[in-house]
């Protein structure tokens, strides 16, 4: 697995956790750790994000098989 499909599998949906875990620690009132590190790990998560937003993903396989660019729509 190259690291273009490690990111685009696993880390970037990793960020997106990281933040929404980040609003519900800051949004319960029972913990105070995850209370006081709740923005920490929304900013956290928000840079991840950010970072692994810009690695594009591999290219698609049946792209290579004809030789011709797959385009978008599906017509064509």
């Amino acid at each position: 697995m190259s690291f273009r499909a490690f990111n685009h599998r696993w880390l970037h949906p990793a960020t997106q956790t990281l933040m929404i875990f980040g609003i519900i620690a800051l949004c319960q009132p029972w913990n105070l750790f995850l209370h006081r590190y709740g923005v920490t790990f929304i900013l956290i998560g928000l840079v991840g994000f950010m970072i692994t937003g810009k690695i594009a993903p591999p290219p698609r396989p049946d792209a290579e098989a004809d030789g011709h660019p797959v385009r978008e729509g599906g017509h064509g």
